[in-house]
């Protein structure tokens, strides 16, 4: 596994890519705005989406006026455009530039959205102290919607090795205090007409 400064990275690519140019770019963010509908949440439901960078779901959760919206993101550049994008709507978002690694909230969440962040984290030591995060900070009966690659997914993205997913790792990954309520693969088309195959799983915490 080789070393790098993630944040130097990240901070790179989005200073050499324009955001429909990223692997990831969804034009209309569908599934995880669908997978957060379902959850049946109220308008002051806190969310929190990680990675979300310049991500087009804080523009849909805004639509339909959700109030308590955070984005979290370890690019400057990337949530700078993503502010630039909404201008005075952006006062309605919280905006945290973090690595994940790093992340303190005072705040707890209703709701833990996470497309395409997981898989960067290679380590053991990286992915169980994310899955600890999450457990701290999602409140009791919240919700965890995270989306990574999967098993059919590519080995490395954005010049990074990355880590594939079942549905079965997933859940085990998640087997502590988490109920699993579904996982299904989906088939993204990139802006550069390659397909990523990618796992959706959607747990409620259960706090002991």
């Amino acid at each position: 596994m080789v070393e790098y400064d993630a944040k130097e990275h990240w901070e790179d690519v989005w200073a050499r890519k324009k955001s429909n140019e990223v692997s990831w770019y969804q034009k209309e963010p569908k599934i995880s705005l669908d997978l957060i509908l379902s959850t049946n949440p109220s308008k002051d439901t806190q969310i929190i989406d990680v990675g979300g960078g310049d991500s087009k779901l804080v523009d849909k959760l805004l639509e339909m006026d959700f109030k308590n919206i955070t984005v979290l993101d370890i690019s400057e550049k990337a949530l700078e455009r993503a502010k630039e994008r909404h201008g005075q709507k952006a006062d309605k978002v919280k905006w945290i530039k973090s690595d994940i690694r790093e992340f303190y909230s005072e705040n707890k969440f209703d709701i833990w959205h996470d497309r395409a962040l997981l898989h960067f984290l290679i380590s053991e030591e990286d992915i169980q102290n994310y899955v600890k995060l999450i457990r701290k900070y999602v409140k009791d009966k919240g919700y965890l919607i995270i989306s990574s690659f999967s098993t059919k997914g590519p080995m490395m993205c954005s010049g990074l090795d990355t880590r594939q997913y079942s549905k079965e790792s997933m859940k085990k990954l998640f087997s502590d205090g988490f109920e699993h309520i579904k996982s299904f693969e989906e088939e993204h088309l990139t802006p550069h007409k390659t397909v990523q195959n990618f796992i959706y799983s959607v747990f409620r915490f259960r706090n002991p």
